[in-house]
């Protein structure tokens, strides 16, 4: 049985219903071909059994089913799980989905490659459950399985960092996003106003940020080797004025004794 939490801002499934059309429009939707071909090319899996998790609407899941991986998804939202198995019905792609939260999921080395795409990692009240994630997904690979994470790093997020920004659908819908950096630079903090048909909604929610040296020490905690940071999924190298943070990491082909990475 999964353990027992307090609630936190993801487990309201209204955030991601209300906000669908803001964080998956047609163009992000669609380009996620694009992303899983390019994410391929830089993880190179050695085997074709997937993890997509925090998969949202699945639009890295059905690309990889599509060619031909056995893919399971992985989301704690019962609102985007129901569109992805829509839109996988649609695409005539088996994809098997999986109801649980990142830090619960676990299948002892079944996967050849793991995802975590478009910034779905650092959500936790807990900055340590970060970390039970990442062995989670190492313990979850083959040896010598891959994992590929996609993410807006520290040190791009300083470089384009704007206190408010607005966006504004074709249906008139308006989103009124405030930012702000907390914690000694280690999160932001987030309220977001939908304004649709007269009548506002606001979101509240945070989430960490890491450098990329943040992020490859603790995948290096977790137990992962060869750890690679890019600048996008095309291979640039990471800098401040990369589109965000790329880091590719593999599991050992032979486990590490305990006290040499692993965790205790």
């Amino acid at each position: 049985m999964p353990p027992k939490r307090k609630k936190e801002w993801f487990d309201d499934d209204s955030f991601w219903r209300d906000l669908y059309p803001f964080l998956f429009t047609k163009e992000r939707l669609a380009a996620g071909d694009d992303h899983v071909e390019k994410a391929l090319a830089l993880a190179k899996p050695r085997g074709r059994a997937a993890l997509d998790l925090a998969c949202g609407p699945g639009r890295c899941s059905i690309a990889l089913a599509r060619r031909g991986f056995t893919v399971t998804g992985v989301d704690r939202t019962r609102y985007l799980l129901d569109r992805a198995r829509s839109r996988a019905r649609r695409a005539s792609v088996p994809v098997e989905w999986v109801r649980a939260d990142m830090r619960d999921f676990v299948r002892e080395e079944a996967f050849d490659l793991a995802l975590s795409m478009f910034t779905s990692f650092g959500y936790f009240d807990e900055k340590e459950e970060d970390l039970q994630v990442l062995h989670h997904v190492l313990a979850s690979l083959k040896p010598g399985g891959v994992f590929l994470m996609e993410l807006v790093g520290k040190e791009v997020l300083a470089g384009i960092f704007q206190p408010t920004t607005m966006e504004t659908l074709p249906d008139g819908s308006r989103l009124v996003q405030g930012h702000e950096i907390i914690d000694d630079w280690t999160r932001i903090r987030n309220e977001w106003v939908l304004i649709r048909k007269g009548r506002t909604k606001t979101f509240r929610f945070h989430h960490t940020i890491y450098s990329g040296q943040e992020l490859k020490d603790r995948l290096a905690a977790a137990g992962f080797e060869g750890i690679r940071l890019y600048g996008d999924l095309e291979g640039h190298p990471y800098g401040r004025d990369s589109e965000g943070l790329v880091a590719v990491a593999r599991r050992p082909r032979a486990r590490r004794p305990r006290g040499s990475g692993e965790r205790a």
